[in-house]
């Protein structure tokens, strides 16, 4: 069983300078229930179906299955997804022995911008950049499957 382990901070200074890479990302939701997501993603021009489970007590580790698909497969399955789109630039951050995922949200969620960095362990030490601001791992709100449902400009 593949198991997701990684960390949510609020991103409070400029990073742009320090990405090594960044892609498009539009994705939707074949099924948003707590517990258990069915995600759709486009990716550049790659398609991914990915399925999510609960997550644990602190919200950091969850099981998590992708497959990569054909373009064309993933904008068929884009026409099953629940009302409500996630749409953002993803930027690749190096850190110390970690790479930090930063999320530039657009459209209803516009202003929002995420880091999450992937762990081994859930006590596996990282170096925060300077750029890093709160911590938000376990809090729903933040959750993809939550802001295409409940987008940040409506808090």
């Amino acid at each position: 069983m593949a198991q997701e382990i990684e960390r949510k901070f609020l991103v409070t200074g400029d990073f742009k300078p320090f990405a090594f890479a960044q892609s498009r990302i539009v994705q939707g939701y074949i099924c948003s229930a707590r517990g258990r997501t069915v995600r759709v993603r486009i990716r550049d021009d790659k398609g991914y179906l990915t399925i999510k489970g609960a997550s644990n007590a602190s919200g950091t580790s969850r099981y998590e299955w992708e497959k990569e698909l054909p373009l064309s497969e993933a904008e068929e399955l884009m026409k099953l997804c629940e009302p409500g789109m996630i749409d953002k630039t993803r930027y690749l951050v190096r850190s110390g022995n970690h790479v930090f995922e930063i999320d530039e949200f657009y459209g209803e969620n516009e202003g929002l911008i995420v880091a999450e960095v992937e762990l081994e362990s859930e006590d596996e030490a990282f170096v925060k950049p300077e750029f890093i601001g709160e911590e938000v791992t376990g809090d729903i709100r933040y959750y993809n499957s939550h802001l295409m449902k409940k987008p940040y400009q409506t808090w």
